[in-house]
């Protein structure tokens, strides 16, 4: 398996996350915030040295990581002010990716509404009318974009985002008809909170030539208290879910990159040192 960090989870100082990666033999380096910027707000001499570092040490970039589209609503509308920021973000990130030879860049979706279709009544009185249907035409651009450009992207299944579980990652991506040009970036710690179980039903919506990129934390959630915990990797409530999914990874030779998320901490704000207690166990498992 190609295992990989999200840089900044360990340090947005780039050499020093490079260092701790080679501490723990990883590979593949996902870029979100490099020192002070986000990917897509370096200039072209910072893109330059952020390249050669990263070349130097022999780590290939796995996915160029904005939050593109992150914070939109279903009032949005393709070319309106706030779409064309984030699409304007595009495409700087996708002029990096080609630098950086990044093979995928992520993007987002806008903000959810809970009840999306219903039956029974519930089509009348519980959905959000319209919500679902308003997000296509805001994602449609980017993939016309990363088709011209020839870059994959990788749609995160995101909290609190329209696109929050592998069912609806792999539904925006059939009603775009875009299998070949945007993939799900699956994060099945963020699937909890709407709980759909991560194996086999997580697994199975994306396995089918649907899947570009995985992250992986850990975490419980309580969704009736409105309160997410990240937790020590294999302690949370993914703890029995990750080696049948290394195990179907494997077996259908998933060719992409398992990305760890450090995002978690010991009660003290120091997540490198959350890393260091979580990787070993990361490893053990996708490696």
């Amino acid at each position: 398996m190609k295992l990989g960090v999200i840089c900044d989870g360990i340090s947005r100082d780039l050499k020093h996350a490079i260092d701790v990666m080679d501490e723990f033999d990883l590979e593949y380096a996902e870029l979100q915030f490099v020192d002070d910027k986000e990917v897509g707000d370096h200039t072209a001499d910072e893109i330059r040295d952020i390249d050669l570092l990263l070349r130097d040490c022999g780590k290939p970039v796995s996915c160029l990581s904005r939050h593109i589209f992150a914070g939109m609503t279903s009032a949005n509308k393709p070319g309106d002010d706030l779409h064309t920021k984030h699409m304007d973000a595009l495409k700087r990130v996708i002029e990096m990716a080609h630098i950086v030879d990044s093979p995928l860049v992520r993007i987002m979706t806008q903000k959810k509404e809970q009840i999306l279709w219903g039956k029974n009544g519930a089509e009348k009185w519980n959905v959000a009318h319209g919500a679902w249907d308003s997000m296509p035409p805001l994602i449609a651009p980017a993939v016309e974009l990363a088709k011209r450009e020839g870059v994959v992207l990788a749609v995160e299944t995101g909290n609190g985002t329209m696109v929050n579980s592998n069912y609806t990652a792999r539904k925006l991506i059939d009603d775009l008809d875009a299998k070949d040009t945007l993939k799900v970036l699956w994060d099945p710690a963020n699937n909890c909170w709407c709980h759909e179980l991560a194996y086999p039903d997580g697994y199975n919506e994306v396995s089918n030539g649907y899947l570009g990129h995985v992250h992986i934390k850990d975490v419980q959630v309580d969704t009736p208290r409105a309160t997410l915990e990240v937790r020590k990797m294999g302690e949370g409530q993914l703890a029995n879910h990750f080696q049948p999914i290394a195990e179907a990874l494997q077996r259908d030779q998933y060719d992409g990159v398992v990305s760890f998320e450090s995002v978690y901490h010991p009660g003290n704000g120091d997540f490198e040192a959350g890393f260091k207690q979580c990787i070993a166990e990361f490893k053990r498992i996708f490696g």
